[in-house]
């Protein structure tokens, strides 16, 4: 221990104590909750508040260190078996104990019981396990997974497994970067489901586990993602929120929307065209809600918060990161997969590339956008992470288009030349040319559509200049399914005509007549 180490004071890993307490228990909850974490140290010999050195004498150091020995041995279940060394510091002796992470969790008091002996760190402090961490441990604990576990209550039929499967390669298709990658795509079946988890077979028949019901919806698991707009910098004043369920790549595209229509659109002119951008790189938004959806534990019953501040954008995940995982080493790329099953199924849709490459990616992604580094808190009990915006956004943003904030798709410019990606997973900067003199005037003698919503839309569409699937949603109060059906049958029908592909489609007026 050095004392620049004792200066910085105590941490989340580390504690001081000035004596040995009598009773062992004051601090044998600091140990158990040490193994239960990612360890740590108790410094014995050191006043907590002062940080003042007042140490052991050398008679009966000796005989304090063998009673902390024993005392770890007698209360701990499982087993714990501590590092302790003396350190001499302003030539005082004291009694450093390192607690390292466990692997046999949950660690627990004996003498209280799994079921009140279980403590964790949580802020720099020792706090009683509730519930769901206790249950969470146990997975640890027994390197299982959670998400591959026997969803209970739930019943499926061969039509929801195909359902699923289908859904699933959509997915795959639609998110494909490329036309090779499309075609190489393969069906998902269930044996494939069985050895990903999503699927649990017994006695011949297949079972779902919980990954089934995350994925799906269903399974009274109440799987959300909450999404709100704040004004200032706190959670004081609503503008608007929303809450998103159902199938989990649903959930993403409509967090994702979400977002694009309540951050800032800019714009700049390349040549003789002009590039929409906006203020924060769509892909770091996408990527960092897909990864929140797959790392976090659904075990918390706690939702995915999107929320957008005046200052920043700011998503929380429920649950303490996994066992063997950091901050400092999740920034650098290591992964550690909380749900196995998801993971997989991600991967398969095109949602997740390379395990533990999403958060450097999203970092890269910021930082080249001219924004500061992504901010990363908690951990213990769930993780947030910021990038900010405002001031730190390029001077673009104060100059085009910002009196308001956008919706997720521009209004069209009267030209058809606009670039559509081969990325399905992006959103890319939109490419499109400047208007001239010659734009069309509108006919004000169109024939409207017979059907009440139809005309809901045209309406919109012919005073905004397009309509996504996710803006008919809201202006309808439909569920996606049935905003794309209607926004098909117009295609169908001439009223509309769509442009664009996967995550950037759109649909404007067909103005080359029915």
């Amino acid at each position: 221990m050095t004392i620049e180490e004792i200066l910085a004071g105590e941490s989340k890993n580390v504690e001081f104590k000035e004596n040995l307490p009598e009773k062992s228990i004051k601090y044998m909850k600091s140990v158990v909750a040490f193994a239960n974490g990612i360890g740590g140290k108790i410094i014995f010999g050191i006043v907590d508040k002062t940080r003042e050195v007042v140490g052991f004498d050398k008679e009966d150091v000796f005989k304090k260190m063998d009673s902390i020995t024993n005392a770890v041995s007698d209360s701990c279940e499982p087993a714990i078996i501590p590092n302790i060394t003396l350190q001499t510091v302003e030539g005082k002796t004291i009694i450093v104990v390192e607690v390292s992470e466990g692997r046999q969790r949950p660690y627990y008091i004996k003498a209280l019981g799994r079921d009140g002996g279980v403590y964790v760190r949580v802020a720099g402090t020792t706090r009683l396990a509730d519930e769901y961490m206790i249950k969470e441990l146990l997975f640890e604990g027994s390197n299982r997974y959670y998400d591959q576990a026997l969803c209970t209550g739930l019943n499926i039929t061969d039509e929801n497994i195909d359902a699923l499967c289908k859904a699933m390669k959509e997915q795959a298709v639609k998110n494909a970067h490329n036309e090779e990658q499309k075609a190489s795509i393969k069906d998902v079946g269930r044996q494939q489901l069985r050895s990903w988890g999503i699927l649990i077979e017994r006695d011949g028949k297949d079972y779902p586990s919980n990954a089934f019901a995350i994925l799906t919806g269903n399974g009274g698991l109440h799987v959300a993602t909450q999404c709100g707009v704040f004004k200032g910098t706190t959670k004081a004043v609503f503008v608007d929120r929303r809450e998103y369920t159902g199938p989990l790549w649903e959930q993403i595209d409509e967090a994702f929307q979400f977002v694009l229509r309540n951050i800032h659109l800019g714009a700049t002119i390349v040549g003789i065209y002009r590039q929409d951008i906006y203020e924060i790189p769509p892909d770091a938004i996408r990527e960092l809600i897909i990864n929140a959806m797959v790392h976090r534990s659904y075990l918390d019953h706690g939702t995915i918060q999107v929320a957008v501040y005046d200052n920043r954008l700011e998503i929380t995940s429920p649950g303490k990161l996994p066992m063997g995982q950091t901050m400092g080493r999740m920034k650098e790329g290591y992964s550690k997969i909380r749900n196995e099953a998801l993971a997989h199924a991600f991967a398969y849709m095109n949602l997740i590339e390379h395990w533990g490459s999403g958060i450097p990616r999203i970092i890269d992604k910021v930082k080249d956008a001219g924004l500061r580094e992504p901010e990363f808190i908690g951990g213990e009990v769930d993780l947030r992470i910021n990038i900010y915006r405002g001031q730190d956004a390029p001077n673009d943003f104060n100059d085009l288009n910002n009196a308001n904030k956008v919706p997720d798709t521009t209004e069209e410019l009267p030209d058809t030349t606009n670039k559509v990606p081969d990325s399905a997973d992006k959103v890319p900067n939109t490419m499109k040319k400047m208007p001239d003199s010659s734009d069309r005037v509108p006919d004000t003698t169109e024939e409207l559509p017979d059907n009440e919503q139809e005309q809901q839309i045209y309406k919109y569409v012919s005073e905004n200049g397009s309509i996504t699937t996710a803006e008919t949603v809201e202006l309808l109060e439909v569920k996606h399914r049935r905003a794309r059906t209607i926004l098909m049958n117009m295609v169908k029908d001439g009223y509309l005509r769509k442009k664009g592909a996967a995550r950037s489609t759109i649909y404007v007026k067909n103005t080359e007549g029915r």
